[in-house]
């Protein structure tokens, strides 16, 4: 007889402990034990117990490889119902054998009915690290069962590929929601449709009367950054500096030279750039920028309430004002092809004609910003990558330890974001103006261009030539958390992998970046995503992009959705009147006739201050409440990389005192550490 230790945590969530009988078998190089009831007088596995019991296995099994799991309800009824799917949410186990140190088996998984799961010993093994059959074994299993469960589906053709599921309640117990979070997220829809509903809005299918009307709706939940866009909304320099610190600061490129379909002249710009100047000298000394909306030139258009919606492909030519001065918009055009009906509007216009003008560029930054900064980009690829994550990396794996916090709920907000807002007779058929056609049009067209560089902030930085523009904070920020992931990311990676050899030999992390590579960017060469990694260096980058993709940059796209759209005229979801094609015809009137109804605004608005916000059960970036990593080196790496982000979120805050729009959309304690809003 050999009697072991076994310490067991179940975790804190609602609904965490169970009524259910556990057991566990050990597994060795010599055998397997059978199971071996975990039994105390009275009630065990509660909602944040650790509890110790003492087990003696019939034999010897030698070293210790794996635990067995064994879950099965109780014979008679319990105080909290039928027992026949009585989840439990385990942390870890802790084995100590007859001789020898403790070991450490981490779960942070549930269980849910009767069921056996088979968990590793908690140190980090890549796929040709371990030589034992049985736990080369385990891992195949693991992976083949995770495959099983998880599949994938195709959601629309030239999309990224989705997992296999209708609905959140089809989705096993570790994708979704925590009891928490479902109510928070509910409870917060439900307050915000309903003031709405008896304010009379929802139901308002016509115009709004005024501008003045409109600020009824502003008194919704605004916050300082909302009342700032408020103030300063007409404004040129807010109006251009929205491209580099708003909700969609991705686009704004420098402009070496003018495309030859936007005709701007010395002429039209000279109010702005000053008597005698030259369009050529400020492009050569670099300070033209460019914000071409041409993805959306021809995109289908939407019907709401009825009426036929616009839109536009607008192209915006930028100032950097000398001596870091304001960025200044100098002239817009409404569409691709110039001509006597897309007139190019500049400042010195009729007032109302250069505020309709940017007003458009403003609904084409919706449209951009929702169907693909955020949709495409923040969401559809970090599903991606967690569905590969899941599929491919078994939990021993070190990037399954690194990567898994970064898709925690991912799957689950994008499952419901397929039920209740991108599907037929949703939000975004019923309220935006090029409705889910041209936003499945959109994301069709930019499958075909993304790129690798696209997904990389550096090199993203370095390709649209921003590297220097000032008040960029969305670059500044951005470039220090990206710095500090890589950090992160590199000194994991140097820890189980020990040269490039290594990395070219893990059969596992191959065959997660092939699926991603697959099945999220549809096997296509030109995007330069790798299909395969050959460096530690590679390795590295690929992870930071992974990484920061579904934190930082998907918090820095989100949070500002509701401070940008709650003054409706700032971000307008739609368009009820075609591009104007003449000047001089714009009148206060006009201008509201323009913007979207009234039914149409609140159900975009109450959507964004649904969406711009995490609903409770929050772990920010760098917040590891679950010890997937075991061994000290990595607990040393994770405590670095909190330190690293704290001192970024001081200087940050620091920064921010000083400015009249405080730019907090990366301040690390903001950013959560997956997407899972």
């Amino acid at each position: 007889m050999a009697e072991y230790g076994v310490r067991v945590s179940t975790g804190e969530a609602i609904g965490a402990g169970t009524w259910n009988r556990i057991a566990v078998s050990i597994v060795g190089t010599l055998g397997e034990t059978p199971p071996l009831p975990l039994d105390h007088f009275g009630k065990e596995f509660s909602k944040g117990a650790v509890e110790a019991f003492r087990v003696a296995s019939p034999q010897d099994v030698g070293r210790v490889l794996l635990l067995r799991l064994h879950k099965a309800p109780l014979l008679l009824p319990s105080p909290v119902g039928p027992l026949a799917r009585d989840a439990w949410f385990c942390n870890w186990l802790q084995l100590t054998p007859p001789q020898g140190a403790p070991l450490r088996f981490p779960c942070y998984q549930w269980m849910e009915g009767s069921g056996i799961l088979t968990l590793r010993e908690g140190a980090g093994k890549v796929s040709w690290a371990d030589d034992h059959p049985v736990l080369q074994q385990q891992r195949r299993e693991e992976l083949q069962a995770r495959q099983d469960s998880y599949q994938w589906k195709t959601y629309r053709p030239g999309w990224p590929r989705c997992l296999d599921e209708k609905t959140v309640k089809d989705l096993d117990l570790n994708l979704k929601y925590s009891v928490t979070k479902n109510v928070h997220f509910y409870l917060k829809a439900g307050s915000g449709f309903t003031e709405m509903t008896l304010k009379g809005l929802l139901c308002r299918k016509g115009p709004w009367k005024s501008l003045h009307e409109m600020k009824r709706m502003f008194n919704f939940h605004k916050s300082p950054a909302a009342e700032y866009v408020y103030e300063h909304w007409q404004e040129d320099a807010f109006f251009a500096s929205q491209f580099l610190n708003g909700l969609n600061p991705v686009l704004i490129r420098r402009c070496r030279s003018l495309p030859e379909n936007f005709p701007v002249t010395d002429d039209m710009v000279a109010p702005v750039l000053g008597p005698g100047a030259s369009l050529q000298a400020e492009l050569e000394r670099g300070s033209l920028f460019l914000v071409d909306h041409a993805i959306l030139s021809g995109v289908r258009t939407n019907v709401i309430n009825g009426k036929p919606q616009f839109s536009a492909a607008p192209m915006t030519l930028l100032y950097q004002t000398p001596g870091g001065g304001p960025l200044l918009p100098l002239a817009i055009q409404l569409s691709q092809t110039p001509g006597p009906t897309s007139p190019i509007f500049l400042p010195s216009d009729n007032k109302w004609d250069w505020l309709l003008a940017k007003t458009w560029v403003r609904n084409s930054e919706f449209s951009v910003h929702e169907a693909l900064t955020h949709l495409l980009q923040a969401h559809l690829l970090s599903e991606v990558f967690t569905m590969a994550t899941l599929r491919q990396l078994p939990h021993c794996h070190p990037l399954f330890k690194l990567l898994i916090p970064h898709t925690r709920y991912t799957l689950h907000i994008n499952t419901l974001a397929r039920e209740l807002l991108i599907a037929p007779g949703q939000v975004v058929e019923r309220s935006t103006g090029i409705g889910l056609g041209g936003f499945s049009e959109l994301i069709q067209r930019r499958m075909e261009e993304l790129s690798y560089t696209a997904l990389c902030l550096p090199e993203d930085i370095r390709a649209r030539g921003v590297e220097d523009i000032p008040g960029y904070y969305y670059r500044d920020d951005g470039l220090q958390i990206w710095g500090a992931v890589e950090s992160f990311v590199s000194e994991i990676v140097s820890i189980y992998y020990p040269s490039h050899a290594s990395v070219r030999d893990d059969s596992e992390l191959q065959a997660w970046v092939r699926e991603i590579f697959s099945e999220g960017f549809l096997g296509r060469e030109d995007s330069g995503v790798p299909s395969s990694l050959d460096t530690r260096e590679s390795l590295v980058h690929y992870a930071t992009m992974v990484i920061f993709n579904c934190s930082a940059k998907h918090y820095a796209v989100s949070a500002g959705q509701f401070d940008s759209s709650i003054w409706m005229p700032n971000l307008p979801p739609t368009m009820q009147l075609p591009p104007p094609t003449s000047k001089g015809q714009t009148e206060p009137e006009g201008f509201t006739a323009a913007l979207p109804a009234v039914n149409a605004t609140c159900d975009i608005i109450v959507t964004l201050w649904l969406l711009s916000k995490e609903p409770g059960d929050r772990r920010p970036l760098g917040t590891y409440p679950e010890e997937h990593f075991i061994e000290e080196a990595p607990r040393r790496s994770i405590a670095a990389f909190q330190s690293r982000l704290a001192q970024i979120s001081k200087d940050i805050q620091k920064r921010n005192k000083e400015l009249a729009l405080p730019y907090t959309y990366l301040d690390p304690p903001l950013i959560e550490n997956s997407v899972s809003i």
